[in-house]
Parts: C-alpha cells; sequence; structure tokens
C-alpha cells in the first residue's frame, strides 16, 4: 500500500516508523517544512510541498498528523479523494467542517480511524473487559487525572511554540490531553454531561490557551466522575479509579499495572467485621513498551484500510471527544 503523511512533528515521525516497522515501506510525505527535528531519518523519502499534488499519486491512505486546527485542511481533501485515513486527536479544534469530512468520506467510501491510541492499552483493555462481564457490579463514579509538564514534553523545542502551548494551532491542556475524555466512555459508556472549570493558572507562558482542566462528568449509566488534566505536574502523574458496588479498579500509567479489588461482602450491608478484598493484579507483558500500543494501532488501521475490521475509534467517536472538549472549554475560568 502507498501512504501520505501530512505532518512531521514527533507524532508524524512515530507514525513513519510504525509503517516501516510493519513491512510498509512505499510512503510520501506531504510537508511544510515547520518541523522542529532533524531530516536525517527522512533521507531519500519523496517530499511534496503541494496538498494536490500529493494527492494526484493515488495514495492507499493518507496519516494526518499536522497541528490540531489544520487537520480539516488535509482530511477532507484526501477523503474527497477515496483515501483511507489515520486521524490524530482531538480530530479538530472546533466542529464546523467535520459533516463535510463525514459526508466526503460517505460518498468515497473513505475509512477514517481517529487515533486515540489508549484504546489499545492492554491493561485498560482489560479494565473494559471486568466492568462489561459485571466484576464491579453498578459504576458508581470514575476519575482521572493526568498532569505533565508541557516544557518536558519535546525537549528539542521551545514549548512556548508548539501546537499545545498556541490557540491558534488548537492547543490548551483539555484537547491536548483529551484522552482520558475518550477512554472513559470507550470503558464506561456514553457521556450525558459535564460541568468545569479551566484556565491559565501558572507561570507558564502559554497563548491564549488553558493549562488546567477540572471537568465533572455524568455517563448515562447514572455515575459520576471527573477528569483532571494539567500541563504543570512534576514528576508527572497519569491515573485512572473506577468504583462499583462489587470493588474498585486502579490503574496507573507508570507501570500500567491494573489493581482488581473485589470485595466479597453485600453491597449496604453491616458487619462488624468487613471481610477484605480479594486483590488481583493484571500486568503488562514483560516485554512491553509504550509504542506497542502505536504499533498495535497501525496493525488496526492496516486491516481498517483492507476492509477486515471497524475502526476501533471512529469519526463519530472523534467528534463526540472534540465535544466534550468544547463543552470543558466553556466552562467557568479560573
Amino acid at each position: 500500500m502507498k501512504f501520505l503523511i501530512a505532518g512531521l512533528g514527533s507524532i508524524g515521525r512515530r507514525h513513519l516508523n510504525m509503517l516501516r516497522e510493519l513491512g510498509q515501506d512505499d510512503i510520501v510525505l506531504y510537508r511544510t517544512h515547520q518541523s522542529t527535528l532533524d531530516d536525517a531519518d527522512l533521507v531519500g523519502i519523496p517530499v511534496y510541498t503541494d496538498l494536490r499534488n500529493a494527492l494526484d499519486i493515488q495514495p492507499d491512505a493518507v496519516i494526518v498528523a499536522n497541528p490540531t486546527s489544520l487537520h480539516m485542511d488535509i482530511a477532507i481533501p484526501a477523503a474527497e479523494a477515496g483515501c483511507h485515513i489515520l486521524l490524530e486527536k482531538p480530530i479538530s479544534d472546533d466542529l464546523s467542517r467535520v459533516d463535510k469530512l463525514r459526508q466526503a468520506a460517505e460518498k468515497s467510501g473513505s475509512r477514517i480511524l481517529v487515533g486515540f491510541q489508549f484504546r489499545y492499552h492492554p491493561t485498560l483493555n482489560k479494565a473494559r473487559e471486568l466492568i462489561n462481564a459485571g466484576a464491579l457490579g453498578q459504576i458508581l463514579s470514575a476519575h482521572s487525572h493526568w498532569g505533565e509538564y508541557l516544557p518536558n514534553w519535546h525537549p528539542w523545542e521551545d514549548y512556548r511554540q508548539s501546537y499545545a502551548a498556541r490557540a491558534d494551532l488548537g492547543g490548551g491542556v483539555i484537547g491536548t490531553l483529551t484522552h482520558p475524555l475518550d477512554y472513559m466512555r470507550y470503558i464506561l459508556g456514553e457521556i450525558e454531561e459535564t460541568v468545569a472549570l479551566q484556565g491559565h493558572v501558572s507561570p507558564l507562558e502559554l497563548s491564549g490557551v488553558e493549562d488546567v482542566g477540572e471537568i465533572g462528568i455524568r455517563f448515562r449509566s447514572g455515575a459520576i466522575g471527573a477528569v483532571h488534566v494539567n500541563y504543570f505536574q512534576r514528576p508527572p502523574d497519569h491515573r485512572l479509579e473506577i468504583v462499583g458496588t462489587r470493588g474498585t479498579l486502579r490503574w496507573n500509567n507508570a507501570d500500567g499495572v491494573l489493581h482488581h479489588f473485589d470485595m466479597p461482602d453485600e453491597f449496604g450491608a453491616w458487619s462488624a467485621s468487613p471481610s477484605a478484598p480479594i486483590q488481583t493484579n493484571y500486568s503488562l507483558p514483560d516485554d512491553f513498551e509504550r509504542n506497542h500500543l502505536f504499533v498495535a494501532q497501525m496493525a488496526h488501521f492496516l486491516e481498517v484500510i483492507e476492509g477486515k475490521a471497524e475502526p476501533r475509534c471512529s469519526l463519530n467517536d472523534g467528534e463526540r471527544a472534540v465535544e466534550l472538549v468544547l463543552e470543558a472549554k466553556k466552562g467557568k475560568i479560573v
């Protein structure tokens, strides 16, 4: 298959490496030469600076990895050309052109996979499996916390110039760290309502975007939860807790271990000597590394292209994530 990669920042380079790892070497690049990374690993790959010329070579698939606010500029023409698309998250910084993309894809037969790689995480999928099997009983609450330190993300570039720090490129912590909003839906079902606080509270030099978001959520199931994201936490911390009538799940991205606490006592029953929880830990494979999420996602994308699988994260899922981000960004500014 022939692939066109649009955007050669860190995630675009990662997708390039994943394609190579999976034996795909018919690759061309569309770029504006704004990347701050060294180009040594791109030597020998054909480069186009005009999108129409790039699409004229009829790639089977296009990987959209440029800044968020520019995603639709690539995705819509690619869908109109009938290319299958791996569209990085968030799919856009607004919803104004998502319907146009959907209509183009439906007309041309373009299949779209949205790039939320945590949907391929082994122990998050185990959590989903346990919940779907009723291991936690009725879900009552869920909380995700993700704090990062933006200046350390890309040591090779000034964080102040990165898309994550700039409103004009679709940045801001709620959208950039939108993964928890997506995996919460993936694991626990639809989110019906949000209420949020957000703002720029740290000394970080950002251009019109928030560095913290505290998002209260109500699930369709009736469960209540929250997502916290920030750009200023040192050391970083990313964790998830889900509480049900039969026990609790705790997960931490640092080691990837999922802890399942199964409570043998009947919920709501009083006991002078309550039973201790039965704890089961689910660990990652010994050779697991973060890159495996992207390899699994790319392998799935190849199956989507070939018509062997439906997208694990659809355009509708990507659109819902943007809706939740925009709702949160309307929250009270602190």
